[in-house]
């Protein structure tokens, strides 16, 4: 499934995303707030785990395409976390960090809430965020999402919002 919002086109990836994708999903400082591929084989991996996982759950996190230039800017969506597993769906996402502050993850979060509601009909969806992410718990905020609980291990905050699917 594609999806377009006013600016972004979202699409599952393809294998030639790969060092685009990289070029932030491996940089650490970009990641700093969760996983870092090192290698591009293991962003290859990840990659293609979640795509069979699309397979069965339905999503999987999306390239995220500039409309305006073409240009890979991030990767994110609705996924049940297969290297984590037991979360349920969760909404996450990572941009490259020319563009952050531009709104594109408030654009992917609104449209994963849409998917999640009217498509998926989920009783509810999750998602993680370190403290220190101040801006991931806005945007989580501005769209419904409440803190359940620290998660130390993690350290992340757990969020969750309920759905209007189920």
């Amino acid at each position: 499934m594609e999806l377009e919002t006013s600016r972004l086109l979202l699409r599952p990836p393809r294998l030639a995303d790969v060092p685009a994708l990289f070029l932030f999903l491996g940089d650490a400082e970009a990641m700093r707030h969760t996983h870092v591929d090192r290698s591009l084989r293991q962003c290859r991996r990840r990659i293609a785990i979640h795509e069979r996982r699309r397979r069965r759950d339905g999503c999987a996190p999306w390239t995220v395409i500039d409309k305006a230039d073409g240009r890979t800017v991030g990767w994110g969506g609705l996924y049940e976390d297969p290297f984590d597993p037991g979360w349920g769906i969760e909404v996450g996402y990572s941009f490259h960090p020319d563009v952050w502050g531009r709104g594109y993850a408030s654009e992917l979060v609104a449209a994963s809430v849409r998917i999640a509601d009217d498509v998926l009909q989920l009783a509810e969806v999750r998602a993680f965020a370190r403290p220190e992410n101040t801006a991931s718990c806005r945007i989580l905020a501005k769209f419904g999402f409440q803190e359940v609980r620290f998660v130390p291990e993690m350290e992340r905050w757990l969020f969750q919002r309920r759905c209007g699917g189920a």
